[in-house]
């Protein structure tokens, strides 16, 4: 998780005057690069995006899909494209724009989420067209996958708990590399967040409006970032909730996460042990372990699932874990573990790490079209958040360093969190055997000079620390306005009755609060904004 690019002003151009896309494409460079000529985006730039309804039988009626074509690499946009799938629910006031949204991820799809909890976001129809697009690599857009890549990767971290045969370990690695290159197609190359904000700006020019009005969650806080640092003079009303790191190293970033869902897991834990039905009994202090247990014997030994495919151990780590962002889940998780427990039903905990998905067959289109829903491979989501992540992130330690290091990441992260811990080691070693990523985020995205953004962070985050929210605050400069969330859950918008009315108001009306100002944890004394006390 991180966040934004170059401090150079960019260059203003109005949209009408033709060859717009030179001046816009030089700003989202770094310094270096964008002293040279830049090749010719003008016809990138000068789409107009057509709305049609969208397909299939589970898309609300009132949900409009279209797409944009973007260069499939930016410094040469002949050597091919890509579509980006976008869809919308139009403005039911008066029409001042769009407002873009991107859920998190990295690697999570927009259109599903908007089409499923859309409600959430009726309220900025009163003014704006609520728009929403499947990043490069993800859902629809030219998707990603591994294959067989991340369960050889996990396999791999799993045979070396002895740190005996190190090499053994490398090398699946990189062969867990090579099948997530293989099975990617072209876009794997050209993924990440520097390049999704480059198409973040030709959506904003396909669907006319002069500057980007935004709402990122999560990971999206990061391309949100991106996009002010790239193109500060694009920034309209830019709100990000639940603020992700500029500067951690995926590293740090994987033992910050493992601590956070470990906390989420206990509060889990705590509630659930109240509850005769709870399939860890009601014994606090026992439940974690019976987890642990649980974790080990499927890893050991995975289950055979409906579709024809097995769920390990770590597959069920990763399904608690997404649950355990929002309160809200904890019943369906109490149930789908219970199932689980006593039944060996995987279906229930196979819904929520789907969210609720029908599975697909893993085929998807090598021309750069759109693929159907259907055709979306069913490891998309982490393959994409590895792709992207690995991209994002310029570390990347050779064998002997990985070799020498071994053992106390694997102690550091397992200390972090007994049951989260290997499944986050994995993640970091999944970037091994793949090219060394950007440093253009972790070294240049500072001191953005753009129209003020609205920085939400949430004190029991179990996913982006509230401390990062002042971290990045801090770097990106007095463009940064801070609220504090004083409450649980990963993200404020939708779980805060006072987050959410503070971000609409900025988004709507552009009205900011003071930097420093808090929200009060729902259902405590008091409903509005009061000042920081720390």
């Amino acid at each position: 998780m991180l966040a934004k690019l170059s401090t150079r002003p960019a260059v203003r151009r109005s949209a009408g005057t033709g060859a717009l896309a030179l001046a816009l494409l030089g700003a989202g460079l770094p310094a270096t690069a964008a002293d040279r000529p830049q090749p010719d985006l003008t016809r990138f730039y000068r789409q107009k995006v057509t709305w049609t309804a969208c397909k299939g039988s589970d898309m609300p009626k009132d949900l409009q899909c279209a797409k944009v074509t973007v260069p499939l690499d930016y410094a040469r946009p002949g050597a091919g494209t890509l579509d980006v799938a976008l869809a919308r629910y139009q403005a039911t006031g008066k029409k001042q724009g769009s407002v873009l949204l991107n859920f998190g991820g990295p690697g999570g799809a927009g259109i599903p989420e908007l089409a499923t909890d859309g409600k959430e976001f009726m309220d900025l129809t009163n003014g704006y067209d609520v728009v929403t697009f499947d990043p490069r690599g993800v859902g629809r857009s030219s998707p990603v996958s591994c294959g067989e890549g991340s369960d050889e990767a996990s396999q791999a971290t799993d045979d070396a708990a002895g740190l005996s045969h190190p090499q053994e370990l490398l090398a699946q690695l990189r062969k867990a590399a090579d099948e997530c290159a293989r099975h990617s197609g072209p876009v794997l190359p050209h993924i990440g967040t520097v390049n999704t904000s480059r198409d973040l700006d030709v959506i904003r020019q396909a669907l006319g409006d002069k500057k980007l009005n935004y709402l990122g969650f999560s990971y999206g806080t990061r391309l949100g970032a991106v996009y002010a640092a790239q193109f500060p003079h694009k920034v309209g009303r830019l709100a990000l909730d639940g603020v992700d790191t500029l500067t951690e190293p995926l590293s740090e970033q994987g033992v910050a996460g493992a601590e956070g869902q470990q906390t989420a897991l206990d509060d889990f834990l705590d509630w659930c042990t109240t509850d005769v039905a709870c399939p860890f009994g009601q014994d606090r202090r026992a439940a974690e372990d019976q987890i642990l247990r649980l974790v080990r014997s499927l890893d050991a030994h995975p289950v055979p699932t409906d579709s024809g495919g097995s769920f390990s151990g770590q597959d069920l780590v990763g399904t608690i874990g997404e649950a355990l962002y929002s309160k809200q889940l904890w019943p369906p998780l109490e149930h789908a573990l219970t199932s689980l427990v006593q039944d060996g039903d995987t279906r229930g905990v196979l819904n929520i790490a789907a969210g609720g998905a029908a599975p697909a067959d893993g085929t998807r289109s090598g021309n750069g079209g759109l693929v159907d829903p259907q055709d979306v491979p069913p490891d998309n989501l982490p393959a994409a958040l590895m792709a992207i992540n690995c991209a994002d992130d310029p570390d990347r330690p050779d064998a002997a360093q990985i070799t020498k290091d071994l053992k106390n990441l694997r102690a550091t992260y397992e200390q972090a969190s007994p049951v989260f811990g290997r499944y986050r080691l994995t993640q970091l070693l999944m970037c091994y055997g793949r090219s060394k990523g950007t440093d253009f985020i972790r070294g240049e995205v500072k001191d953005v000079h753009s129209a003020k953004m609205l920085l939400v962070g949430t004190r029991g985050d179990p996913a982006t620390p509230y401390r990062w929210t002042v971290e990045t605050a801090a770097r990106l400069g007095p463009s940064a306005v801070v609220l504090d969330n004083r409450g649980d859950g990963h993200t404020g918008y939708t779980s805060s009755k006072c987050v959410h009315r503070k971000v609409d108001d900025f988004l709507l009306y552009g009205s900011l609060p003071p930097s420093g100002s808090s929200c009060p944890a729902d259902g405590t004394e008091g409903s509005g904004i009061t000042g920081s006390t720390d």
